[in-house]
């Protein structure tokens, strides 16, 4: 009898940590509501690198437009020292 209360305590303390690690391995995560936030934590940095391209689509065009608008200056500011536009003094 005392044998048999030794196997069991002996097979217990063996089994019961590779029972918790093949539970474990089957239920997956351990935190579900972990993995669902890292994925949503990935969709949310692959938005803000989209945004982020986009934002610096536009400030490329607004040196053009800088650009541009320098030139236009430049070039009224000629016209009026030649008096080629109408009312220059």
């Amino acid at each position: 009898m005392i044998a048999a209360v030794v196997l069991f305590a002996a097979a217990g303390s063996v089994l019961t940590p590779i029972a918790r690690a093949v539970g474990r391995r089957i239920a997956g995560p351990a935190d579900r509501d972990a993995a669902l936030d890292v994925r949503a934590l990935r969709e949310e940095v692959e938005q803000l690198r989209a945004e982020v391209d986009a934002m610096q689509g536009r400030v490329g065009q607004m040196d053009e437009i800088q650009e541009r608008l320098d030139f236009a200056e430049r070039m009224l500011a000629q016209a009026r020292s030649r008096g080629a536009l109408p009312g220059a003094t």
